[in-house]
């Protein structure tokens, strides 16, 4: 009887692979990072082949420390960076494009023609989402229109085109000798084509991006008892196993912390940061610049939707600090730095280094550091650098607080930042609620697990996943509200200087 699971996580900077049991307990992983590629300033792509070889190794590596064969998976589920997108030869299996990353900014010109057209909010109503670069559609319409012969391959059915969980099912269950095309709902809720109320392509905007909805991947449920595909024995589990689970990777977290009543919210600090708040079995359309979207659907029961704040640089700013100002020589090391300042100095960072996400949605912005005086030092600019992701985050829980007409009460955390005590504290400190860590941190790969083993009742539902979850430690505020609003005005000065920089 197969008694793991097995899960991957394919995110912005590396792929993972997770072996776990029942208890939700890590039994063995592995990771490898890929090439970040920069053609141009604004632009990020990534390498699809470099990609799938790091797949199959880590898959491999992670069952050999484990000490375990892949039969003994019951089941395996993906979870990915959303929003990047990828074109391939259905035939050779061959991109036809590196990888368009979610970071990217070449679709800005189609954007502001869609938005000049229409406004920023013009699909907003059917899919949740604003017109933005961000999103799937308006880079899947770039390949369709810039790479040589892609229209017409995607039309005639010689090329598949989708978001990074699409492009790896595929390959995991067949590729060109009949791999499963499809995209999980979660994902397909982040290209900006899929109407939020139907769950399908929605004809009209396809019709206005000019992206052939016929030749997309079938949308399928987050967790699903019809498995899309099974692994080969020549492949790198060396065994058939069903791939059934699949999950954006910040649903995938929201998932893995059990957060399946509504009013649930969970906060996760990686290379972005990422706030979602399950908000029950009907979309709530923000209009205080969040994202509407759907959480996870497990088999035939109703999808549970979301809103969400989208924050692009968090953890990618404490990177930032260390490899390109050199204050730092490892991410760790920004705690003790900004722990000798004991405050910031007057001193603000707005890493708006690709515009501003929510609740802004300013493509015209760019970072700024602010507050400057001979009395700042790089202690201050440390703390800005932390402070800044939790005033990121303060911006997304009061805009959020009001489109959902609930009040946030705690917050689950998780993601790499999750380690530095001193950021979760001013998190607490500025948000004015408790703030917990669960044991288990790696909740994104959990997630994906968990929606791979519902599928094969590995887990026999919500409740039994709510029962694995444990607390590890719980900040609580210990702010003045005098101090948290004169520092909140400081943070939002600062923002207003970075926008309008670019015309």
């Amino acid at each position: 009887m197969a008694e793991y699971v097995g899960a991957l996580d394919q995110g912005t900077t590396s792929t993972r692979f997770m072996v776990f049991e029942r208890g939700g307990r890590i039994v063995a992983q592995d990771r490898r990072e890929h090439k970040q590629i920069f053609p141009q300033p604004g632009w990020v792509e990534h390498d699809p082949l470099e990609i799938w070889a790091n797949t199959q190794t880590v898959m491999r590596h992670a069952l050999a420390k484990a000490g375990i064969k892949g039969s003994e998976l019951a089941a395996v589920g993906i979870t990915n960076q959303r929003e990047t997108t990828v074109l391939w030869d259905r035939e050779s299996g061959e991109p036809l494009h590196n990888a368009i990353v979610w970071q990217c900014t070449r679709t800005q010109d189609i954007c502001s023609g869609l938005c000049s057209e229409g406004g920023q909010d013009r699909f907003r109503q059917a899919t949740g989402l604003p017109v933005a670069t961000y999103f799937s559609g308006t880079k899947m319409k770039w390949l369709l229109d810039t790479v040589p012969g892609a229209r017409r391959a995607l039309e005639h059915g010689q090329a598949l085109m989708g978001t990074m969980e699409t492009w790896l099912i595929w390959l995991l269950t067949g590729g060109p000798a009949g791999g499963a095309y499809v995209t999980d709902v979660t994902n397909a809720s982040r290209t900006m084509l899929m109407n939020l109320a139907g769950l399908q392509w929605d004809d009209e905007i396809l019709s206005v991006l000019g992206i052939p909805g016929e030749r997309l991947p079938r949308i399928v449920p987050s967790s699903d008892p019809a498995p899309w595909g099974y692994t080969s024995k020549e492949g790198p589990l060396s065994a058939r196993v069903p791939v059934c689970g699949a999950l954006g990777d910040q649903q995938a977290a929201l998932v893995g912390q059990a957060c399946f009543s509504p009013g649930e919210a969970k906060n996760t600090y990686g290379t972005g940061c990422f706030l979602l708040l399950n908000t029950g079995g009907k979309p709530v359309v923000s209009t205080h610049g969040l994202l509407t979207t759907v959480g996870y659907k497990f088999g035939g029961d109703e999808p549970a939707y979301c809103l969400e704040g989208s924050i692009a640089i968090a953890g990618a700013l404490v990177q930032w600090a260390r490899d390109n100002l050199g204050i730092i020589s490892t991410a760790p090391e920004i705690e003790q730095l900004a722990a000798q300042a004991g405050e910031n100095g007057g001193v603000y960072c707005v890493p708006a280094f690709s515009g501003l996400f929510a609740p802004y949605w300013r493509a015209d912005a760019r970072g700024v550091i602010v507050g400057l005086t001979s009395y700042a030092d790089k202690r201050h600019l440390a703390r800005a650098v932390l402070e800044a992701t939790a005033y990121q985050t303060k911006d997304i829980v009061v805009a959020m607080n009001r489109d959902s007409g609930m009040e946030l009460k705690l917050l689950k955390v998780d993601g790499g930042m999750v380690a530095n005590d001193l950021l979760m504290q001013f998190q607490a400190d500025v948000l004015d609620v408790p703030v917990i860590r669960p044991q288990n941190h790696e909740t994104t790969c959990l997630g994906a697990a968990y929606t791979a083993g519902l599928a094969v009742d590995f887990w026999s539902g919500p409740a039994e996943l709510r029962a694995n979850w444990a607390e590890s430690k719980r900040w609580l505020p210990a702010m003045t509200p005098e101090q948290r609003e004169a520092g909140y005005a400081g943070w939002h000065k600062a923002v207003e200087r970075s926008l309008g920089w670019v015309d």
